[in-house]
């Protein structure tokens, strides 16, 4: 199983520029997690910090014990070493075929043999459905190749941590769809958590199990999915049905009469309703669509699991709309026992971080709140 990446007041600035301050969230082992923003609100950034590649002035980030903002050199070239990573363009090696690019983590990290290499590269192509394309060179093959062929390399070392910054960039609609499967797949195949920063609005709404959105050098809001898609958030609201009315604009700052007059027009046009399908995958309204399934002969997502008994845990600390759409992901069996009260209510208040066994830990409290007052 993956491994719980618990961030804890996470301050970034480059100079007198502050990216965002006071990031708190904790990515759940095992599960799938999207993190929303628009554009230059330091989402990339975020996951260098991640991986310590870059240094935050304030917060934690706690990963298998370690504190990666304060451990040694040493320590962090081991925590590093939980991570894979697919970035953007794929950062492919021009100059190397696809296997020398896909083995290129194995002969620099490991001493296995050349053999045990080819058996490992050809495994992880075969995942991501590169059979026979060994050969070839990045310059010979499509982007949504060479994405595929990123997402083997970043396999190789059986990572426990899957970061991914933009899968879906340079990518055709249809092509999205395929990779929002391999994500799903791969996840029910081994289990890792994953986190993937997009601004593919229909990946939000069906690939993860928690959703979070970056806004004005805050993190607005994270929790499970259910919570965001139908959040009265105004940011919230506009970022997810794509539309230009609301707090975010060009410079992402707005006039706050200039908000107001934006969603009376807004509302006397019929809401977000009336946009009906937006662009990149959004959809009006507050639906909320099913989570993509692996693909038929995959095993089922352990993932899946612990999550419904974790939000179930939680049922009682959502306000209704939430509630509602939880309660219909939900089995028999827990949902059956959140109505009977099994569960015992949190402790606490204003936290967002829960255990393996959707427990809090310490003294936060599972419940992830609706808002920070920061949109």
């Amino acid at each position: 199983m993956g491994v719980e990446v618990r961030v804890e007041g996470l301050t970034k600035s480059f100079g007198s520029q502050n990216i965002w301050s006071d990031v708190t969230l904790t990515l759940p082992p095992g599960e799938i997690s999207v993190l929303l923003g628009p554009s230059g609100t330091g989402k990339s950034v975020f996951l260098k910090s991640l991986v310590g590649l870059l240094k935050p002035e304030r917060g934690s980030i706690v990963i298998s014990d370690t504190d990666i903002v304060r451990t040694s050199e040493h320590r962090l070239y081991e925590v590093r070493k939980l991570f894979g990573v697919l970035f953007q363009d794929g950062a492919l090696f021009g100059s190397m075929n696809l296997f020398d690019n896909i083995a290129f983590p194995l002969r620099e990290h490991t001493k296995k043999s050349e053999s045990e290499i080819r058996r490992i590269v050809l495994e992880k192509m075969d995942m991501v459905g590169l059979q026979g394309a060994e050969g070839k060179l990045p310059g010979e093959i499509s982007g949504g190749m060479r994405k595929r062929a990123g997402l083997a390399r970043a396999l190789v070392l059986d990572p426990e941590i899957i970061l991914f910054d933009e899968p879906d960039s340079g990518l055709d609609p249809v092509r999205v769809a395929y990779l929002n499967q391999l994500i799903v797949d791969l996840n029910a195949q081994i289990d890792a958590t994953f986190l993937i920063v997009t601004h593919d609005i229909g990946t939000a709404r069906t690939v993860p199990d928690n959703l979070g959105l970056l806004f004005r050098r805050h993190l607005a809001m994270f929790g499970p999915r259910e919570q965001l898609l139908t959040s009265q958030e105004p940011v919230v609201r506009q970022f997810l049905n794509g539309r230009r009315e609301g707090p975010i604009g060009m410079s992402e700052e707005k006039d706050v009469a200039q908000v107001e007059a934006e969603m009376a027009a807004l509302e006397a046009r019929g809401g977000d309703a009336h946009n009906g399908i937006g662009p990149k995958g959004a959809s009006g309204g507050d639906a909320v669509p099913p989570q993509l399934e692996p693909s038929p002969g995959l095993p089922e997502r352990k993932a899946q699991r612990r999550r419904q008994e974790r939000v179930a845990r939680m049922l009682h600390e959502f306000d209704g709309d939430t509630a509602e759409a939880i309660r219909a992901s939900l089995p028999p069996d827990l949902l059956a026992q959140a109505d009977a009260g099994v569960f015992q209510p949190t402790a606490g208040a204003g936290g967002r971080h829960w255990d393996a066994d959707g427990v809090p830990a310490g003294s936060a409290t599972a419940v992830l709140p609706a808002s920070r007052g920061r949109s």
